[in-house]
């Protein structure tokens, strides 16, 4: 079984959701992302997300446009990325590690070729949100030949038809888009996740993770009865983005802790 298989099966039995905080790589600098990574798997991280900067992310909100736009005027490239994640990897040999990052990089870097870099950096998942599915048999592809998971998102306005053909070809784990629009923290979720995550598991028996907007420890609470995971990026990026220099790491881990009070 992979980390990603090993992971839930774990939390399942434990009747928990896994917690998958998202971060940016290179933000607020290269030489902390590896001490926040660690910081956050301290605090009870299950999955750690790491987000490839790009400098047009459009399914992310403000605070991570910030937050990848600093990574970018910094000089933070793919290349970077995958030795960040390497470090990490070093450290954290059971945690499961994703790339969130946009196509245009990866076209740019080679399908193959990052899909064999990733492998190498011991990254388990790439999540890449601007993919359709019409398009994704090269990457789809290169993913199965390095045993890399390409998670797909589904969103609220997914017809049971397209549901049906994007988690066909996925493994790992589903991420359910909780909200038709960009990431970003909410004060409450929208009143059909539920429905959605139901509409989901007609279809396949991957676990099913809800991202966008959860922020608060009321929100795992909520959707720990139906859902598999929970992943958190805005409130966390912003957290992170608030901190005193050299502090970023606690206030990271912080931030994870007083979350997991939901669980």
């Amino acid at each position: 079984m992979s980390r990603i298989q090993l992971t839930f099966a774990r939390l399942k039995s434990a009747r928990r959701l896994a917690l998958i905080p998202y971060i940016c790589v290179g933000h607020p600098d290269l030489a902390s992302t590896a001490p926040i990574a660690t910081a956050l798997i301290d605090a009870g991280a299950d999955i750690l997300e790491l987000g490839v900067p790009f400098s047009d992310p459009l399914a992310d909100g403000p605070v991570i446009q910030r937050a990848t736009h600093h990574a970018l005027s910094h000089g933070t490239t793919p290349p970077d990325c995958l030795r960040i994640a390497q470090t990490i990897r070093a450290d954290h040999p059971e945690t499961p590690l994703l790339f969130m990052g946009y196509y245009n990089p990866i076209l740019r870097f080679g399908v193959d070729a990052y899909a064999q870099a990733c492998a190498r950096a011991d990254i388990d998942g790439l999540i890449v949100p601007d993919l359709p599915l019409e398009e994704s048999s090269e990457l789809l592809s290169a993913c199965r030949a390095q045993g890399l998971d390409l998670i797909p998102l589904v969103a609220p306005t997914s017809s049971d038809e397209r549901i049906a053909a994007m988690v066909e070809q996925a493994s790992g784990f589903v991420y359910c888009v909780s909200v038709v629009g960009i990431t970003g923290a909410r004060q409450d979720l929208a009143a059909d996740v539920p429905s959605l995550v139901q509409k989901i598991r007609r279809h396949t028996t991957l676990p099913v993770a809800i991202g966008f907007g959860i922020s608060q420890p009321e929100h795992l609470s909520r959707i720990a009865p139906f859902a598999d995971g929970a992943v958190v990026g805005s409130a966390l990026v912003d957290t992170i983005a608030r901190a005193p220099s050299g502090q970023a790491p606690a206030q990271a881990a912080h931030f994870l802790t007083s979350l997991r009070k939901g669980l």
